[in-house]
């Protein structure tokens, strides 16, 4: 880690939070850098960040996105990849690559930026201001007052209601009652929106599954908290548009694979169907056969219980008969 000042942090960081490098666009100064700054102090406050490792996950691109919406009232883009990138150049902000992997120094896609990167991390310095109370908030009133005089009480209003995007989508994606935060975000299908969705669709279906294969019951977890379970859509996304929970079931890597390819299917009784065209060595502890006509592992709540609709399309369009 690095430290880019030795006297007074505060003092000067507040002077060089007040003076971001900008680039210049036809539609005025590019606010990405300030908005980014904001949104990483978001989630320090929220202590989605707790430390100096900043990973690209779908809560800070989809609250980057919300507080864009919220600041931003010229016509420029949202593009997360810009600040996440080029604040390299304030000298405080640094990215650590993936190991053999360079990174380019033209990126526009969110998931070719998470491929090459492992992590960015602040100056010792600053990150030890960022996750001061005090210190903090004078950080991200310098940065309110000045780049967004004019749209931070709304921003403001919006903080203090206690729901952002990112809780109101997981709710959608969970198949909940909408909450009463209503979403800045337009539902503008581009590639950083469908990341966050993908990614949180990730998270959310090993989680309603109780990180459990809903065929096998194998239940993993490292103690990093990782688990071997996997989110398995139903009706692939590129066919239904559909992210929701309900379109998806929690599947160990093998059973996922084999789910994919129609090697097994659910029927309408909720119940395991091997394919009959399947060749499979009976003898082994492995084998698919073993699942034929076993109910399937339902998650807690009905309300998150995967689409009969789906399976039957499955067993329609993909299951090898």
């Amino acid at each position: 880690m690095q430290a880019a000042s030795a006297r007074h942090p505060l003092a000067e960081y507040t002077r060089r939070f007040g003076k971001l490098k900008q680039g210049g666009t036809k539609y005025g100064k590019a606010p990405h850098k300030p908005v980014f700054l904001l949104t990483i102090i978001d989630l320090i406050d929220q202590q989605v960040i707790r430390e100096n490792q900043v990973y690209i996950s779908p809560e800070l691109v989809a609250t980057f996105k919300e507080n864009f919406a919220l600041l931003v009232k010229t016509t420029h883009t949202d593009d997360f990849t810009q600040p996440f990138y080029y604040l390299q150049s304030e000298g405080f902000w640094f990215l650590k690559g993936r190991s053999g992997v360079p990174i380019a120094t033209y990126i526009r896609s969110v998931q070719t930026l998470s491929d090459s990167v492992e992590y960015a991390y602040f100056a010792d310095d600053l990150f030890a201001l960022l996750i001061n109370n005090e210190a903090r908030f004078q950080l991200k009133q310098t940065l309110l007052n000045t780049y967004f005089g004019d749209t931070k009480q709304a921003y403001l209003q919006v903080k203090n209601v206690g729901r952002s995007y990112v809780q109101e989508l997981e709710s959608y994606l969970l198949n909940e009652k909408e909450g009463i935060y209503s979403t800045v975000l337009p539902p503008v299908d581009d590639e950083e929106t469908r990341y966050v969705r993908g990614g949180l669709f990730k998270k959310l279906v090993p989680k309603v599954y109780d990180f459990t294969c809903a065929i096998s019951g194998m239940k993993v977890i490292a103690v990093d908290g990782a688990s071997l379970v996997e989110a398995c859509h139903i009706i692939p996304i590129s066919i239904s548009g559909d992210d929701k929970v309900t379109n998806g079931i929690a599947l160990c890597p093998t059973l996922h694979t084999a789910f994919d390819r129609g090697m097994i299917g659910i029927d309408e009784r909720m119940r395991v169907v091997v394919s009959p065209s399947l060749a499979d060595n009976v003898a082994s502890p492995y084998n698919l056969k073993q699942f034929h006509g076993q109910p399937l592992r339902l998650p807690f709540g009905e309300v998150h219980y995967p689409s009969k609709e789906g399976f039957q399309w499955h067993m329609q369009e993909r299951f090898k008969r």
